[in-house]
């Protein structure tokens, strides 16, 4: 059987990757490479990339790849082959594993040479289980790392991986850029240079960071929170990725030059306004900074 990249090898339909559901509590994954300090990873889950919002958590030092946790092997997808007319796979070189609770860990960016002959015949592997090095075959912009994505088959979301495996080492330190305002016109405002602004609503921007992404983003007006978005999940509305506040934002919303990042949305009143912004990571670690803003 001649395996190509979107023929693959299909152990299981979609419906028999269920095996039994339980609460995601549940649920909990091994680091799928060698562990490696949690602030040398070349993206984060949600970053933006390309034009799209990360569901994948990318690796940065070419490792071994393997099981993060026992499972069936589902899918496996390989590079295209000249005798189809397919488009490549963003992915590269992957394997699809499904697991217990109806999940399924995805494994992208495999090198097709280091593929485990064997891995094509198993119908099972076991956590911690080899199967390939990591490569330079998915759109990686020439970064032979591993691109890992866990999904929650039944609710039909992507989860950030860091929330399931083992945290290793510090973090990436978190900061706030440059904050603005947009308003209902498309107009923005830079709290450095305008601290005056009509009441309305607005939308909380700050320049983002390249690698790092805030595992939560909080504004608060006069010390009531309101809005927190998150970044431990992604949903899919009208066929785009989104992530959760008091809405679902697209990538279109949340990074809408490729050089801003969503904080949520906030109401200005007439009178003054103490605009606090905070971005938290995973491990709870906080930045905050705080704007006095006059409404007329």
């Amino acid at each position: 059987m001649k395996h190509s990249k979107w023929t693959g090898k299909i152990k299981r339909t979609a419906a028999a990757l269920a095996i039994t559901a339980f609460a995601a509590s549940a649920i909990a994954f091994d680091w799928p490479q060698d562990e490696t300090s949690s602030d040398s990873f070349f993206s984060y889950f949600g970053q933006y990339r390309g034009g799209t919002m990360e569901s994948s958590l990318i690796f940065r030092d070419p490792s071994p790849v393997k099981a993060a946790d026992s499972g069936h092997v589902s899918i496996i997808i390989t590079e295209h082959d000249d005798d189809y007319g397919w488009f490549e796979s963003p992915l590269g070189n992957a394997v699809i594993i499904a697991h217990e609770h109806e999940y399924s860990t995805i494994y992208g960016n495999i090198d097709r040479e280091s593929l485990h002959p064997e891995l094509f015949d198993m119908d099972t592997v076991s956590v911690g289980q080899e199967f390939g090095e990591s490569g330079n075959s998915g759109w990686q912009e020439g970064q032979s790392c591993l691109e890992f994505q866990v999904l929650d088959v039944k609710q039909g979301i992507a989860v950030n991986p860091r929330t399931l495996m083992p945290r290793i080492g510090k973090e990436l330190p978190l900061s706030i850029g440059t904050v603005s305002l947009d308003d209902k016109n498309g107009n923005t405002h830079l709290l450095v240079l305008e601290k005056n602004l009509p009441a309305g609503k607005y939308a909380v921007y700050h320049t983002r960071q390249d690698v790092s992404v805030p595992y939560k983003t909080v504004v608060s007006i006069n010390g009531a929170t309101v809005e927190s978005i998150s970044y431990d999940s992604m949903h899919e509305v009208n066929g785009k990725l989104c992530v959760t506040g008091n809405s679902s934002y697209t990538c279109a919303t949340v990074y809408p030059d490729g050089k801003r990042q969503l904080l949520g949305n906030i109401q200005l009143n007439h009178g003054l306004n103490r605009l606090d912004v905070a971005v938290m990571d995973i491990l709870g670690a906080t930045q905050n900074v705080t704007y006095n803003i006059e409404g007329y």
